[in-house]
């Protein structure tokens, strides 16, 4: 595991430490700016937004129209855009530029092994295979070339993207993917040489690709029916991991046991709510979750097996792995079974116990918002400060 991201509550909160808000501000579209790499630790529920606002504004007051706020709020509206819409984000929430039947639903090989010829892309896809993470911008080069030039539909990519994440979040992800591919947003987003060479490193610059060409040129082309290929130079050598839908052998994981929990008070631990309860009564017994139906359907690299299971294993010595129909068979015995609410899980975690809500930073905002604009407007009516965002939920001072 590398240590930049190594699977600990204490990483978690030393990255916290050294977030530099008006760096941030100044240099977050830059591939080698003063980004916070808090993302793996968020989307596994090590430290929720409102704890890293809190830790962040602690050191630095901020307005809560800051850039770092503002970042904060697209996570928790794709959560709100998935908890109205459910796997309707799976699917093209409106028409994109062209109808999905136009576009390829497999992923070419050059595009997967990072080799297509194009620098920028081909930068992203190898800093991807190589650490579970890619920046941001990147992320939208990648989906954008993918989309708009290569023709390949936005899920396929999504779901491809995903799948080798440290931080994959269904919601933010494919909802990123929509917005891109012009099926979430209003227009398709279009890069080009230019802006490569604008905020990336010279490594990554692409002159004399098909990316370098003007907006106009590239708006075109993201409105035409595909073409010819633009080819490949693949090279035999080319590589990318593995992805798995069940974990490794040595992660310590056992089948469920309904011996175990016969008459138990049961709290459990899954993916994504891996900060650890702060009290539970003598008795619980702490079991770790992973749910085989979801990974098969949706599987990790290994780097993000270990992520997890290193981190689940320190909260508790007992981790299962099973069906579904498994799990909730050995759980139905126990005295009382509760956990956190979490909608990767949505179509089986609230069957088995009572499901606490994740928790939240910013307030609830009734009906569904369809643009991000709007839910912000809505979400921090009347707050001036970050302070007076956290002071909603009374987010304990660090």
């Amino acid at each position: 595991m590398p240590e930049a991201f190594a699977p600990t509550l204490a990483a978690a909160q030393a990255r916290i430490a050294a977030v530099r808000p008006a760096a941030y501000a100044r240099t977050r579209n830059a591939i080698d700016g003063a980004v916070s790499g808090l993302s793996p630790y968020i989307t596994h529920g090590l430290v929720s937004l409102a704890e890293v606002l809190a830790g962040v504004s602690a050191r630095h007051a901020l307005p809560v129209q800051h850039k770092f706020v503002y970042e904060l709020g697209w996570r928790a509206y794709f959560r709100h855009v998935w908890q109205h819409r459910g796997e309707g984000i799976l699917r093209s929430l409106h028409d994109g530029p062209l109808p999905d039947a136009a576009y390829a639903t497999e992923l070419p090989a050059d595009i997967r092994a990072g080799c297509t010829g194009v620098p920028a892309i081909d930068q992203a896809v190898r800093t991807l295979h190589a650490t579970g993470m890619l920046h941001n911008h990147a992320r939208m080069w990648l989906a954008s070339y993918v989309v708009h030039v290569r023709k390949v539909h936005w899920r396929c990519g999504a779901d491809w993207l995903y799948g080798h994440l440290l931080d994959g979040d269904l919601a933010s992800n494919h909802l990123s993917w929509q917005w891109v591919a012009g099926t979430g947003s209003h227009k398709p987003y279009l890069f080009n040489a230019d802006n490569v060479a604008r905020y990336a490193l010279a490594s990554w610059h692409s002159p004399g690709s098909v990316i370098d060409a003007s907006y106009e040129a590239l708006d075109r082309l993201a409105r035409q029916p595909a073409q010819d290929s633009p080819g490949t130079v693949c090279s035999p050598s080319a590589w990318e991991p593995p992805l798995r839908g069940e974990p490794p052998d040595d992660l310590g994981t056992v089948g469920a046991d309904p011996a175990l929990v016969n008459g138990r008070e049961v709290w459990l631990v899954h993916s994504w709510n891996l900060g650890g309860p702060s009290a539970l009564p003598p008795d619980t017994l702490v079991i770790g979750l992973f749910v085989a139906d979801f990974h098969r359907a949706w599987p990790w690299t290994d780097r993000r097996w270990r992520f997890v299971g290193t981190r689940m294993a320190e909260l508790t010595p007992l981790r299962w792995h099973g069906d579904a129909a498994a799990i909730g068979a050995a759980l139905a015995g126990a005295r009382r079974v509760r956990s956190v609410d979490e909608p990767h899980l949505a179509p089986w975690l609230a069957r088995w116990a009572e499901c606490v809500a994740a928790p939240a930073l910013f307030p609830p905002v009734a009906g569904r918002c369809d643009s991000f604009s709007r839910w912000w407007l809505r979400a921090t009516r009347g707050l001036q400060s970050a302070a007076d965002l956290l002071a909603i939920h009374e987010v304990p001072a660090w």
